[in-house]
């Protein structure tokens, strides 16, 4: 089966790598002219390692990840801690794989360096789809040069401003959440003492919250910092921020977190709005499935975003392997066997927003007071919490 992909960002790029490896014809098309060295972190929990291990990738992404020692929250004044569980030692032994941090760019540039050494002629660099045409048996796509070039499928990974979705859906119309995230990434280097610990910690306030970590081996701390503001509505996560705005949006925080955004070069301090979309009831068309982000956008309070879009490459490149079915009701098979994880995926990330943002002393109480007795004195309580997302392994689960 000779299968189109649209996008070569993460989702593309791992659905290329499944395709392939269920024995697949694949040709991705990205716009970009290079793969370029752009991005900040990004978080690999267990049930995404699961795939890229299937993949044979593990050992690959293992050379330029971070293994963090533990998952931590605190406050983000004081830098209290509301919990604080062993992570390096313990994610394989509670979920059957490890929770790295990469930099993006490492991490596209581990995929797109596989693809290439299985398949090399497959990723086409400034070639874009614009539009698809069901036809029988197949499907053909119209590219940025004007050409015309047939599959037998194609999978829309164009990200969570997908111009095939809305080919395939209408336009969609986005509610922006009145909130706006930082995003930033400094040599360690540069921060001395305030540097962060080894950690993946997120860190609460009112109205706002913070998440560090390290990548690239360790070198480079991560910021992400999210503020509810009404004021600033660009969603790309290429705009540039203000180093001044930044620092009044976390203005008396713990000095890991001001010397963060204090280090980080002014060029390359980057904010954007976050915007929310509701779960699509519709992922195919014919012969066209959307993955990722193109078909259920998440907030980023839950790590999942990049995740998801992993376990659906997995489950979609399964899927079109069915031989006796035709490749339009594999598509539907597809959604009907992610549907449900997404969505609740989607949901879930809605909700840590408000957790994270508690504004009064009885909502903090509320909130982190369960959280910090089940640190103390019951941690496996966290891990268990957390089962249903990073326990789970598409590669060996049917039902996906």
């Amino acid at each position: 089966m000779r299968v189109l992909i649209a996008g070569g960002g993460i989702g593309g790029l791992t659905a290329a790598l499944s395709c392939h490896h269920f024995g697949h014809e694949v040709v991705v098309f990205e716009q970009a002219q290079a793969l370029e060295n752009i991005g900040a972190g990004i978080q690999l929990p267990p049930n995404a390692m699961k795939v890229l291990h299937a993949l044979g990738l593990e050992d690959l992404i293992s050379e330029t990840a971070f293994d963090p020692q533990a998952i931590q929250a605190r406050m983000g004044k004081s830098g209290r801690s509301i919990f604080s569980i062993p992570l390096a030692s313990c994610a394989a032994q509670n979920w059957g794989a490890p929770y790295l941090h990469m930099h993006r760019a490492d991490y596209i540039q581990t995929l797109s360096g596989a693809l290439a050494s299985r398949a090399p002629k497959a990723l086409r660099l400034g070639e874009s789809v614009k539009r698809y045409k069901n036809q029988d048996g197949g499907v053909v796509v119209a590219l940025n040069d004007g050409r015309e070039l047939s599959g037998d499928v194609l999978i829309a990974a164009d990200g969570i401003k997908s111009s095939l979705r809305e080919q395939m859906l209408g336009p969609n119309t986005p509610r922006f959440t009145g909130n706006a995230a930082w995003r930033a990434v400094v040599p360690l280097d540069d921060l001395g003492a305030h540097a962060p610990e080894p950690t993946a910690c997120v860190w609460m306030g009112s109205g706002r919250h913070a998440v560090s970590y390290r990548v690239r081996g360790g070198r480079f701390a991560n910021f992400v910092g999210v503020v509810e503001r009404t004021d600033w509505t660009a969603e790309s996560w290429t705009e540039k921020g203000s180093q001044e705005q930044a620092l009044k949006d976390f203005e008396g925080w713990h000095p890991v977190i001001t010397a963060l955004i204090k280090a980080v070069k002014p060029e390359q301090l980057y904010c954007w709005a976050l915007y929310d979309r509701a779960p699509l009831e519709k992922w195919s068309d014919g012969y066209v499935a959307l993955l990722g982000d193109a078909a259920h956008p998440m907030l980023p309070f839950l790590a999942q975003g990049a995740a998801m879009a992993i376990e659906d490459s997995w489950v979609l490149a399964r899927e079109l392997s069915r031989e006796t079915r035709p490749a339009p009701e594999s598509l539907v098979a597809y959604q009907a066997l992610r549907f449900n994880r997404t969505r609740k995926a989607q949901l879930k990330s809605r909700a840590n927003m408000k957790t994270f943002h508690r504004r009064t002393a009885l909502g903090k109480l509320a909130a982190y007071g369960p959280m910090w007795m089940a640190g103390k004195f019951a941690p496996t309580i966290i891990y268990k919490k957390m089962d249903w997302l990073y326990s789970h392994d598409v590669t060996k689960d049917h039902s996906a």
